[in-house]
Parts: C-alpha cells; structure tokens; sequence
C-alpha cells in the first residue's frame, strides 16, 4: 500500500456526496471533545493527524456499511469504504458544519497568558503556530441555544474567536454574512475580518489528510485482518471490536445489532454493567471459556451468535433474581463480574416450576456468597469459571454444592460481627459495605418521610444518611473512620436528609413522628425496614447500636446465604470476643 494526499475539501465533497461509507462493524463514535480540539488545533497548525485506510468499492459494497454521523441522507453510490479514520473525518464533518448538539468549536490563538486575543491583529507567519480549537458547551432552553455570544458574530469577535463552521469550504455565502454583522458596519474591520477569515479557510481546505488505498478485488479477510492490525492512536481497538469486525467476517451478522437486541429486550441490564464486556463474558461460560479477554479472542462466533437467545434470556431472568432483591443498578452492587455466571446458568429456563425455584434459590445463595465472601477480590476471570462448572454439574444433578469452590466454609468463611462492624462507608467500591447496605434492605428499606419502599424508581433520588449524624459523633470524639461504617448508614431522601442534621436519633425520630402525625409505631415500622432498632437508637448509645445493628445483618447474611445459622453464628460470636 503506498500512501495518497486527498485535502479537507475533497474529504467533505466525498462525505457530502455519499461516495464514502462505514463498513458496519466500525465502531461508533468514541472521541471526546478534548480530542476534537486536539485533532483541529494539529490541523489548524499544519500538523499531521494521521493517515486513513480507504477500500476501493466497485459494484456491490462487500460489507453492509452506513455513512458518516450527520452526513446528507440522499446521495450518490458508495464508491469507498473508510476502514481506518472515522473518528477524525467525523471531527472534521461534523464541527466544520457545527452538527454536535453539545459544542460549537470555535478557532482562536493561544496565549501565553491565556488572555483573549484580537483575532484582527492575527498574521500567519507569527501567529500561525499559536491557533487553538476549543468546544464551547451548548445546552438548550426554551427553543433557545445557549450561551448565547456563540451565535452572536459581534460577542465572538469580541472574544477573538471564529466559529470553525465559516472555515468550511463548503460554506460560499454564509461566512460573508457572518463577517459583515461582527463588523457592526465597520468597513474597514469587515474588510480585514474578510481576510482574515479566507486565509483561515484556504488553510482548512488545502490540509491534506493522506490515505491508504486498498483495491476492491482484496479479500474480505485480508480487509478485516488489516483493519485490526491498523489502529489508530487516539482511541484504540478494544476486544469487543475486533470481535465486531470478525463476528461481521465470519458470521455475516452485526455483533452492534445482536447488542441492540439485549438492550431492547432487556433495558434494565445497562443499570447494572458495561453491556459489551458482559455479553461476551456470558457467551465465553456458555462456550466453557474465562470470562476476559483470553476467553473472548477464542470464541467461536458461531456459536456465540446462535447463543444470542439465550443470553438474553439468562439476561432477564438475571435481572429478575436482581430485583427480588431489591438489588437496581451498579452504585450498590458488591461484585459485578459474577453476575455474568449467573445469566449463563439461567440461559435455559427449566419448564417445570419446582427445578426453576431450585435453580433460582442455588444461584441466590452463589450471588450472596460472592457479594460476602472474598471469592471474587482478585483473579475474578479464573475464579468465577470453576464456580461456574461446578454450580453447572450441581444443576444438573451430577454433584453436589459441596463441591463448588465459592460454597467451601473453611475457606471463605462469611464475615463475622467484627468484620461486619468495621466495614467502611457504602457509597465507596467497598464490597462487603455494598453487600451490608443490600441486605439491609431486606425489609423494604422505607423512607422515614414518604414512606415509599426501595425501587428502581426511586433508588437514585435516595442518599447515603448517617442515622447518627456525624456533627454529633464528631462531638462525642469519634474518628472519620468509626462514624463513616455501613451499619450507620440507610439510603432515604435527600428531603428527609436535610431535615435531619445533627440532631440526636431519638430528637429528630421523634419530631418527624409527631410532625407528620404518623405515631411511634409506623416510625418503629419504618426503622425496622432498614434493619434498625430503634430502642437503641433511642438510648444514643453508638457502640450499643453498632453491635446490635451487625447482629441483625449478621443474622440476615446468615439466611441470605443458606448457611447454618446456629453454627455460623456461634463461630462468629466467637471471633468477636476473641
């Protein structure tokens, strides 16, 4: 392959026409702002930015493609296929016709000072160098497009800034309009904003952006194989893009599309995870593969396809098993790879309803041992699949829980009092204080105000609340560490949470009970859907609190696990006292 020069303007003529589409296992757009800017200020300056790969169409296109995001929607015949560089032709498209509902790139010249700069005074051979693309923020209200000096020629001017969309080749018209009214019928500054503006534009629509060409007769695995190979530096591929280009390769089908699929039948899985990295863990168990990127690289895409059904079935089932308890998005969930496993083992409904409770009630008893246990804290991938084969095995009969590794007592012992106690604060990733703050809502969680149970609805409007203020135990001497621990903490309004304060317990309980007329037993009722008793939290006594409070999750991780109770209990009473 031997390199070509194609400038700004022939790019935009081949985008404008339809002549260059995206073969469809492209990625989607993945360039943030900043790198836009990046990108325009290197191409202002008369940098490189990169060289794209360009596969020659004659006739049918080999591969199912779609065009440049806001490109026109009628054309001509696809004649190209742009394999490596969408990212920077859709920069360059879509700021030079300000088609980003979120920023306007505007040009300016960057000082040492970062003071605003008389665009006027601007000279190529001494400022050349110093141009600089920035994305201004837009937002909508009321039909209106804001901050408003971005759309107002006179406020840009005033800032030393030019709208990249008057740089566009394209634009013949529009740019002389806009010079005239940020001139406010000043001649002479027109005149100088007019040369100013072609000279700018001259520079975007002679940068020369090369490309390699590829001819059409090359083979499609070659095409993919180079694709792959070829990466671009700002935005790498990942696993799951190349398996996009080989799944569309070998199979024939879009591994986007498949993905659309689960989020459309199952909309609730992207509250809990990264979709992409999930789906193809659940396809590499169903296929006796490590859930990571070992496991991946060697599916058979095949078969991952023809699995798709059941992933999305073992997905809903999964987020069933989730919300029964009370379990609604990633904030609060302990551990998240090991949800994976369970969809795959749900894959395949059973018909009959005693073996589909059974499953349901062995893979609840897995999920809570892998949120209490250390199972998961490291090596999650090699883990999670020898749990997998054994809960399988358990399943369908041929063993017995004994053998799943993540089940072993003496070697994952649950947490005991003491451990329970000093969990720190569950907004954190700390996962035995997620899993306390879970389990804590075995009740219901009610709200102390509205008296609304924990939902998917609601959970996002909650907080994290101290039901000892921290002000209060910052009197009493207590540290960050012993006043911010899960068996302090509830999730309630932000309402309720600002009417609490520093207030002792038993003030601020006892003022919502008589403001809101409720009465002392519907408080204690809600209080006890947090698993909280509240006599301790009348007494103010922390230390007494913190103990019985771990007794009771303690007893609740007990059941919640499938434990023996008196046993598990007794051990860790012991481990307390010791």
């Amino acid at each position: 392959m031997k390199a070509q020069d194609r400038i700004v303007k022939d790019w935009l003529s081949k985008i404008r026409s339809r002549q260059l589409g995206l073969p469809r296992f492209q990625r989607y757009e993945a360039w943030k702002s900043s790198i836009i800017s990046d990108f325009w200020t290197s191409l202002m300056r008369g940098l490189p930015v990169g060289v794209s790969l360009i596969l020659e169409v004659s006739g049918e296109p080999p591969f199912k493609y779609r065009f440049i995001a806001g490109a026109p929607t009628t054309g001509e015949q696809v004649r190209e296929l742009l394999l490596d560089g969408q990212q920077r032709l859709t920069a360059l498209w879509r700021a030079l016709t300000d088609d980003y509902e979120d920023r306007t790139y505007l040009v300016g010249i960057e000082t040492e000072d970062g003071s605003e700069f008389d665009i006027l005074t601007f000279d190529r051979s001494k400022h050349g160098n110093n141009l600089s693309v920035v994305g201004e923020a837009r937002y909508s209200r009321k039909g209106q497009r804001f901050p408003l000096w971005v759309d107002d020629p006179a406020e840009c001017l005033k800032r030393g800034k030019l709208p990249l969309r008057i740089l566009n080749p394209d634009n013949g018209v529009d740019y002389q309009d806009w010079c005239e009214r940020a001139a406010q019928g000043d001649t002479k500054v027109q005149l100088k904003l007019v040369t100013t503006v072609n000279e700018l534009r001259n520079r975007v629509e002679n940068f020369n952006i090369p490309y390699l060409y590829l001819p059409a007769e090359t083979e499609k695995s070659v095409v993919i194989d180079v694709f792959i190979k070829l990466n671009t530096s700002y935005a790498k591929l990942t696993v799951f893009d190349i398996l996009v280009a080989q799944v569309e390769e070998e199979v024939d089908a879009s591994l986007h599309d498949l993905l659309n699929t689960l989020k459309a039948d199952v909309p609730e899985m992207s509250e809990y995870t990264d979709l992409d990295r999930y789906a193809l863990s659940v396809a590499a168990l169903l296929q006796d593969k490590l859930p990571n990127e070992q496991g991946y690289l060697s599916l058979n895409l095949a078969q991952m396809a023809k699995d798709w059904p059941r992933i999305i079935n073992g997905s809903k089932e999964l987020v069933e098993l989730l919300e029964g308890d009370r379990i609604y998005d990633s904030s609060r969930l302990p551990t998240e790879p090991m949800i994976a496993a369970i969809a795959a083992l749900l894959a395949d409904t059973p018909t009959d309803p005693d073996e589909r409770g059974n499953r349901r009630i062995l893979l609840r008893k897995y999920m809570w041992h892998g949120f209490f246990t250390a199972r998961y804290d490291r090596s999650v991938a090699t883990r999670i699949l020898p749990d997998f084969r054994e809960l399988k095995k358990v399943i369908d009969g041929a063993s017995s829980e004994s053998s799943v590794p993540i089940f072993n007592e003496a070697e994952l012992p649950l947490p005991t009092l003491d451990d329970i106690k000093e969990s720190g604060w569950p907004k954190t990733r700390d996962r035995l204080a997620r899993a306390i703050l879970l389990a804590s809502f075995s009740g219901g969680a009610i709200d102390f105000a509205d008296a609304s149970p924990i939902s998917r609805k609601n959970i996002l409007t909650r907080e994290y609340h101290h039901l000892f203020p921290v002000a209060l135990l910052k009197e009493k001497g207590l540290s960050e560490k012993e006043i911010y621990r899960a068996l302090n903490c509830v999730l309630i309004t932000w309402k309720t949470n600002r009417k609490i304060s520093r207030k002792e317990p038993i003030a601020y309980l006892l003022e919502h009970a008589q403001a809101s007329s409720l009465g002392e037993a519907e408080i204690r009722r809600r209080l006890a859907s947090h698993s909280v008793d509240d006599a301790l939290m009348r007494a103010g006594d922390y230390d007494q609190f913190m103990n019985q409070r771990a007794e009771t999750i303690h007893a609740i991780m007990i059941e919640l696990c499938g434990r023996n109770s008196g046993q598990s209990a007794k051990k860790s009473k012991n481990s307390a006292k010791s």
